[in-house]
């Protein structure tokens, strides 16, 4: 007879309340208020998972279009992609190589090793206050800006809170965006299971899980796409054993990848 296996569930609340993000906004005094006014009260390994725009408008990384020179390699490839060449300068400007395009598709690894579309520069969702023809960038360094608000909110409350900064991504060979981490702190972005024996007793050979990636999903179905203004979710109920790995861990080595 199978032995029997606790039933386990896992609780998502995304933060109400978070107000507008402005240059210089400290998203921790944010997030610890809220968290002390409307709740919940934290507990050990409950992760805070962070859009990654709230914490790129926080860092101010905005670049007006206005004030974009292209240079020769934008103008050549704006042409290819039929994209503003404005938009593609500072595309390149964020990016290692450009790795595939075609007309209205562009995907680039970014400075960070990311390979996604427009290096992440963004449009939508951005204050039009903030220059004439505004764009966002990513965040400077994802993983830093985790562990800062991981340390802030260990200090505010006693608690070991793991941290994620989370990101829309599109996949090769399937439709559809889903929330991967671009940040982590205080979690196990990368589980090694091999050596565990599965339900019949073999040991898993192969078996890694992007653990932090599959937080970021979990919270992108109450963050939502568009108008949600949720942009902050709290996860509870999972446990770990591993130590703290960051986003950067995520990422396969290029001489390993058989897609690029």
């Amino acid at each position: 007879m199978e032995n029997a296996r606790q039933s386990r569930s896992l609780l998502l609340i995304a933060m109400a309340g978070f107000p507008i993000v402005e240059p210089g906004t400290d998203l921790g005094h944010i997030i610890c208020g809220l968290a002390r006014t409307n709740g919940p009260e934290f507990v050990d390994q409950d992760i805070v998972v962070v859009a990654q725009k709230v914490v790129s408008k926080a860092e101010g990384r905005y670049v007006d279009l206005a004030n974009v020179r292209p240079g020769s390699d934008a103008l050549a490839l704006a042409e290819k992609v039929q994209k503003d060449p404005r938009l593609v300068e500072v595309i390149l400007a964020e990016s290692r190589r450009v790795i595939r395009h075609r007309p209205g598709v562009l995907i680039v690894e970014h400075r960070l090793g990311f390979v996604t579309a427009n290096a992440g520069v963004d449009q939508s969702n951005v204050d039009p206050t903030k220059g004439a023809e505004p764009v966002l960038l990513l965040p400077s360094d994802p993983d830093a800006s985790a562990q800062r608000l991981h340390e802030q909110l260990r200090r505010e409350f006693g608690k070991a809170i793991g941290v994620v900064i989370s990101d829309s991504f599109g996949r090769a060979w399937r439709i559809g965006t889903v929330g991967v981490a671009l940040g982590a702190a205080g979690v196990p972005s990368v589980r090694n299971l091999r050596g565990r024996p599965d339900i019949h007793g073999r040991r898993l050979r192969v078996s890694e899980t992007g653990f932090a990636d599959e937080i970021a999903a979990a919270a992108s179905l109450l963050m939502g796409q568009a108008d949600e203004a949720t942009p902050v979710v709290i996860l509870r109920g999972l446990a770990w054993s591993e130590p703290s790995l960051p986003a950067a861990a995520l990422m396969r080595r290029p001489q390993e990848d058989l897609f690029r």
